[in-house]
Order: structure tokens, then sequence, then C-alpha cells
């Protein structure tokens, strides 16, 4: 019992109930034109006539009206709203934004036209009934009452009577549980005229892929700009603090020297951070970063910790920007990994154009013995990987005659 009452008069059924008045409202412009339309030829002498063939030929002509007027993209965005606050169904199935496709404008005009068909007949009952089935329950306290409402003779005895309040009371039963059921079958509609499409989803998923597409690569500007920098800071603060222990002379140049790389390589990095993080603030569409490119690269090579062989064989100048910037991101993680693995081991790089490819080969020779595995492993070769086949590029690293070579080769047209 509690539950049946509970499933007429309670908080979701008065929300859902207050949706259908909702959509009752929204019908009254579409069915005041109808009567306009509808009064003169059903003969009406105006367009509030009682008429019964107007009132019901007005709500027949108010909702294809109503459907063709729910072809506009915002209707779905509105309808969403209100079903998402009261019709009792989890926000997360419905279709966000404005209905574009032909299919997601043809689900709207469904829905909007159930919600308004619907919401009318409700309201109009809720209106009307409620006043009738009060006055039938308080016909046998007074006959003043009776005569107003003109009761039949034949009903005005006793029996008939008695059976009025019951009567009343089934009518509003019946209205409460007609206004239940078409609220549960606007909710079980709901998910179906206004979910995600197949177009929806697709959306859905391509803006999914951009945002993790930027997610990354604004991770990888992170791991190859800091991970770089940690690298030679801490090159250059282990070489400094062993000359200071060796008490060997020139050390206070040498020092100097260390802690000038150190300087200029954090001031550095902490400028391409927030050329990072500023994007990461923006609230807009995310682009690609600007940062340093490859007319940076003696800069980057002076204070690398390394002794660097530099073969540039072409003009930086020439080198398309989100090239030359994705690049000089190659040179420093190739760079971070010399000096994390091969410590204080030459490196030779050679930058050169060919075939419209700006092709980057790095080697350094392999340490005398194996290299210290980060648990989780490293992330940089990948990255270089990554970077180079957003480009259309291709990018190798491995074990190369006694050397470590990386190799990678971005097109000078390719595309993000």
């Amino acid at each position: 019992m509690r539950g049946a009452l509970g499933t007429l008069f309670g908080s979701r059924a008065r929300r859902r109930w207050v949706h259908l008045i909702l959509g009752g409202a929204l019908l009254m412009p579409y069915w005041l034109l109808g009567t306009v339309v509808v009064g003169p030829l059903a003969g009406a002498d105006s367009m509030f006539s009682d008429s019964l063939v107007v009132q019901f030929g007005s709500y027949a002509f108010a909702l294809p009206l109503a459907a063709v007027t729910a072809m506009f993209p915002l209707t779905r965005p509105m309808s969403v709203a209100a079903a998402r606050a009261l019709c009792g169904v989890p926000g997360d199935r419905f279709a966000d934004g404005p209905a574009r496709t032909r299919a997601a404008k043809a689900r709207t005009a469904g829905w909007f036209t159930l919600h308004l068909g619907l919401g009318g007949l409700v309201a109009g009952a809720s209106l009307a009934l409620p006043p009738f089935a009060v006055t039938t329950a308080l016909l046998p306290l007074f006959a003043g009452l009776r005569d107003w409402v003109r009761l039949p003779t034949s009903l005005d005895n006793g029996w008939v009577l008695a059976l009025a309040p019951f009567a009343g009371a089934a009518m509003l039963l019946a209205l409460a549980a007609c206004a239940a059921g078409a609220g549960a079958l606007l909710a079980r509609q709901a998910t179906v005229l206004l979910g995600p499409t197949p177009d929806d989803r697709l959306a859905a998923a391509e803006r999914r892929a951009a945002e993790l597409a930027a997610r990354n690569r604004l991770a990888r500007e992170l791991h190859d700009s800091v991970g770089h920098a940690l690298s030679a800071v801490t090159l250059q603060a282990g070489a400094a603090r062993r000359v200071l222990d060796s008490d060997a002379p020139g050390d206070r140049e040498f020092v100097r020297e260390a802690l000038t790389a150190i300087e200029e390589t954090t001031r550095r990095t902490v400028g391409e951070l927030d050329t990072v993080l500023g994007v990461l603030r923006q609230d807009d569409e995310p682009h690609e970063a600007a940062g340093p490119a490859l007319d940076g690269l003696d800069t980057l090579l002076a204070h690398s910790g390394l002794k660097v062989t530099c073969d540039l064989a072409a003009d930086p100048a020439a080198v398309p920007g989100p090239v030359s910037r994705d690049a000089y991101r190659i040179v420093q993680e190739g760079l971070s990994n010399a000096l994390r693995h091969g410590g204080s081991s030459p490196v030779s790089l050679n930058i050169s154009v060919k075939d419209g490819e700006l092709r980057i080969t790095m080697e350094n020779p392999l340490p005398d013995t194996a290299p210290v595995v980060r648990p989780r492993g490293g992330r940089g070769v990948r990255g270089i990987a990554e970077r180079a086949a957003l480009r259309g590029g291709h990018a190798e690293a491995g074990p190369h005659d006694g050397n470590w070579r990386l190799t990678a080769g971005l097109p000078l047209g390719g595309a993000r």
C-alpha cells in the first residue's frame, strides 16, 4: 500500500507531474493558434468556445505545429535540462548540445511532441477534474450544492449520495494514476529520444580523442623540458661536488661554470614550464604551444653537461616552426638519455634536410656497465617516437656498432 501511494504521490511522481504541467504550458500558444483556425471551421462563436470539437480539433492542430518548431537545434538543450531535473533519469544518459543532424532533430521533435501532447492532457485534467471531484464528494453534505449543480432527481437519493465521496476520491486517484503513468512513459522515452545518436557518440569520441592527444602532447613537453633540465642539473651539481671534494687547482672556476650552467638551465626550463602551464590554464580549444626551436640549439648544447659535436646542415629559419620545435625536443630528449645512461661520454649530432625531410642522428658510446633501469621504465624514447609519428615521420633508437644511436625523420610539410 505504501509503495503504491509512493508511486502516485511520491517526490518523483510530483516532479514528473510538474514536468507534464510544463508541457501543457508550452502547448498553450499552439493550442490558441489552433482555436483561431479550427473555431471558424467548426462554426464556433469565439475562440474560447466550450465545444469539444473545437477543443480537441485545436489540440490535434497544435501537435504537428509543435513538432515543426521543435526542429530548431536549441530545442534539445532546453528539453534535456527540463527532463534531467524533473524526469528522474540519470543525467549521463542524455545528449549534450544542440541537435545538428537530421536524426537528432527528428528525435527531438518526437520528444517535444510527446511531452506537449501528454502534458496538455494531464494539465487540462488537473485543472478541470479536481474541482469536479471535490464538488462530487461534498454533495451529501450540502443540499444547496446539489441544487447548484442541478443534480437529477433520480440521483438525489441516499444510496447515490452515500457513494458520492468515494466517487470523488476515485476521480482524484484516477488523475494521479494517469499523471504517474504519463510521467513514467516520458521517463522511459527520454533516453531514447533525448539520448545521444550514433553521430553524437562519434563526435564525443572525437572530442575525447582530441583532449587525450592534447594531454599527451603537453605531457611530452613537460617530460622533455623538465626531464632534461633535471638530468643536466644533477650532472653539473655532481661534477661540482666532486671537484670541491678533490681540492684540485682551478676548482673554483669549474664550480663557477657548473653553477652558471645550472642557473641558466633552470631559468630556461622555468620559462618553458610557464608556457606549457599557460596552455593548460586556457579555457578555449587546446592548441599547439609555442616553445624553443632549432634556433635555440646552441644554448641547449652549451649547457647540456655533455661534450657535443654538432653538424647542423640545415637552416633553422627555413624549417617550419612546428617541425623545428619538435626537432628541438627530440634533440633535448636524446641528450637527456645520453646523460642518464652514457655519463660524460661525447655525443655526435647531425641535423640535415634531405628529400623534404628533416633528419636527426645522435650517437654516443654505450657505457661499460648496463644502465640502471627505472622500475616502471622511461618514457623518453617512446615519447620521441610518438612525437615523430604525429608529424608523419619516424624515429628509432637502439644499439648500433657499439654506440647508442637515435635517428628521427620529420617531414617538413607534415601535419599534426
